[in-house]
């Protein structure tokens, strides 16, 4: 064999090796955005002191939806607090101990945590898995935020079954994907009164950052394999999903942003579009954090933020 023969399949079989890596990380890709593991739950609200109501209601559009209700300390109608998840997590938030969490350095995220301190503060809290997350019903395919919005709908139309719900002071914080979601929720409903969104993103501007951080350069054409995966499946493409467009639809409700500026998924110029298209937003909060995860630890970690905004607007 000549030299010249050598080195053709020298290369050859580089690019066969590269070419399946691209479509092994396509097909990793695709399988995150439709249909993420999922996380079993590891702890209860009992575990933080809190008795609970394991609950379960459908989506507006009948979806079986899983999670649970905590009562406010004090007798009587008392304002409540939707928390809604990101994705990959379930209602208690990022366990982050799987080899994805551990490849793209993410860090836990204690939802109870603020749970507990809203109870602390008597207000119901509600807590449950959106759908293809923890132990709700699965869909034909994650939309980050477009179908989801179902999820918020039927559970605000939960709460407004229970005598132990002030109805004209329900609020809500989500998270990541789950602050999409409450965006898309906003205009199918009067029942929120005031919410707080915590880092959520444009799937145009977060997929490509998110892969990149993962995958390298390589991540790039797997992405767009990925992407038309997806497209087949959902019948929805990522461009189509736009959580800045959707904010104009939050109406006169008073609407919290918070984003942390280290985010190397997120973009605080994303968010500070959807707060200039939000009607009523208030003064963002744009914080100085490590990682996308800081952003969500931030009003966790400063509950009185939260507690204190609700005060204003409930």
């Amino acid at each position: 064999m000549t030299l010249f023969r050598r080195v053709i399949r020298f290369f050859l079989t580089l690019l066969g090796i590269i070419a399946g890596l691209v479509v092994a990380m396509a097909l990793l890709i695709a399988r995150l955005m439709i249909r993420p593991p999922r996380q079993p739950l590891w702890a209860t609200p009992q575990d933080a002191g809190m008795d609970y109501e394991d609950v379960e209601f459908p989506a507006r559009d009948g979806l079986r939806l899983s999670g649970w209700f905590i009562p406010a300390k004090g007798e009587g109608e008392r304002p409540a607090i939707v928390l809604v998840h990101g994705w990959f997590w379930n209602r208690l938030g990022e366990a982050a101990d799987n080899l994805i969490a551990n490849l793209s350095g993410a860090t836990p995220v204690d939802l109870l945590r603020l749970a507990h301190r809203l109870h602390q503060a008597d207000y119901n809290v509600l807590m449950f898995d959106l759908r293809n997350h923890g132990q709700s019903a699965a869909s034909a395919g994650v939309t980050f935020g477009l179908q989801e919005a179902n999820d918020v709908l039927g559970a605000l139309d939960f709460l407004g079954g229970r005598r132990d719900v002030a109805q004209e002071k329900i609020g809500a914080v989500a998270f990541s994907m789950g602050a999409n979601t409450l965006l898309y929720a906003l205009p199918g409903t009067e029942r929120i009164k005031a919410a707080v969104a915590v880092q959520p993103t444009s799937p145009v501007v977060f997929a490509p950052r998110y892969v990149r951080d993962l995958m390298g350069p390589l991540g790039k054409p797997a992405l767009a394999l990925a992407h038309q995966i997806y497209r087949q499946i959902t019948r929805l493409s990522l461009g189509s999903i736009e959580p800045v467009m959707a904010a104009a639809g939050a109406g006169e409700r008073p609407i919290l942003y918070v984003q942390g500026k280290g985010d190397r998924w997120g973009s605080v110029s994303n968010v500070a579009h959807m707060v200039e298209k939000t009607p009523n937003a208030v003064d963002p909060l744009f914080v100085e954090t490590h990682h996308r995860f800081g952003g969500y630890r931030y009003p966790i970690n400063h509950p009185d933020v939260v507690l204190e905004f609700f005060e204003r607007t409930l």
